[in-house]
């Protein structure tokens, strides 16, 4: 059975469904893997190879900054004995295995504290991970997990990251028309529109804007409560969040509004009823109920930042030596600069990517120290 001939039958079997089950399911697959969806199936998807690039993909100095960046935190933490830095959607652990790295060379005292935990939903992507860091999963300072409920205790000090996660959580589409609901009739989807649900409602109404005429809004209600998740595991330290998106603010002066987008083999798309399970799907992500929904939960918002001012803060002191120390050859420096320019300039990524850090039991004038804040807006 195909993926589609799946949700063709649940349709069946219950009615049209929110597009939030769709995207989930075209993401995920079927609740037992099979069959696949986007993010689980046995397929490269990142890289050239792949459907999209993330910033690790460029150049290894992006987690060689982080790694920086989260030394710092160790530091203002009172440099506890143990630090848990707990990644969000990992995908192929190229990122951690940076991070891991550099801190090993340049931070031997945040490297004896580190213990590093990925949280990968996606069973093929975990296995991978498995394989890839086997020699510190074995030494016990590195810990693979599907779901943080696989996790029963707490961290006392932790700094979460998450690099291009929260856009991939399902969300609803909402029109002047109501909500967006998938059907299905001879072999195609289609759309029909409901009432939007009281908790569809109250995100728009609190955190974005209700869509004019001939507009569509997204609604992702399933992002909210990954920071309460958060929250009852981690007594003490930052959340990280690095994705594309917007604020309320921007939506009101008539910003953001229809983000959904597919991507397959680096084509950008919008029909995102074209060959489920085969395409990602993504929306933009709402910072505004990200940072409310922190705070309701216990975090303090500290800073929203582009990337291009996060990496800048923490790479401006040493003018970005990790990113050059390996270069030999003029010709070297010069493809080095050209990646770096592509994750850390407005001329890149580093404006298309915003930076969400939040803080727990951290006070805010030890948390403005951080480098990666040293160009945050003010009155955030």
């Amino acid at each position: 059975m195909t993926l589609r001939d799946y949700i063709e039958r649940e349709i069946r079997e219950r009615g049209p469904i929110p597009f939030s089950r769709y995207m989930e399911l075209c993401l995920y697959g079927a609740p037992a893997g099979d069959p696949p969806g986007f993010y689980s199936r046995a397929r490269e998807r990142f890289g050239k190879a792949g459907d999209f690039y993330t910033s690790s993909d460029v150049h290894a100095v992006f987690g060689r900054l982080l790694a920086r960046q989260f030394d710092e935190m160790w530091r203002v933490l009172d440099s506890p004995p143990r630090i848990d830095l707990v990644e969000l959607g990992p995908g192929r652990g190229l990122l951690a295995q940076d991070v891991l790295d550099w801190t090993a060379k340049k931070f031997p005292h945040f490297d004896h504290a580190l213990h590093y935990t990925l949280v990968e939903g996606s069973p093929e992507l975990a296995r991978r991970l498995q394989e890839r860091f086997a020699d510190r999963i074995a030494h016990g300072t590195v810990e693979v997990l599907t779901s943080l409920d696989d996790f029963r205790g707490k961290y006392d000090n932790a700094i979460v990251f998450a690099n291009e996660f929260f856009d991939a959580l399902p969300v609803e589409i909402v029109s002047e028309r109501g909500q967006v609901y998938v059907g299905a009739e001879n072999g195609r989807f289609f759309e029909l529109y409901r009432p939007p649900t009281p908790a569809v409602h109250e995100f728009l109404d609190r955190y974005g804007v209700r869509p004019e005429a001939g507009e569509r809004v997204e609604a992702c209600t399933a992002a909210l409560p990954w920071l309460k998740t958060l929250a009852a595991v981690v007594r003490r330290g930052f959340a990280v969040f690095i994705d594309y998106g917007y604020t309320r603010e921007e939506q009101l002066a008539g910003r953001h509004r229809d983000t959904l987008m597919t991507y397959r083999r680096h084509q950008v798309g919008t029909n995102p009823y074209e060959a489920p399970g085969e395409q990602d799907i993504t929306a933009h992500v709402n910072f505004t109920a990200l940072s409310a929904a922190g705070k309701a939960a216990g975090f303090d918002p500290l800073a929203l930042v582009t990337q291009a001012q996060f990496l800048m803060g923490i790479g401006e002191e040493n003018q970005f030596a990790d990113a050059f120390e390996e270069c030999q050859l003029p010709q070297e420096r010069a493809k080095v600069a050209l990646q770096l320019k592509h994750i850390a300039t407005p001329v890149g990524m580093g404006e298309v990517f915003d930076v969400l850090v939040l803080g727990r039991g951290v006070t805010p004038r030890a948390a403005a120290g951080l480098s990666g804040l040293k160009f945050a807006r003010k009155g955030f």
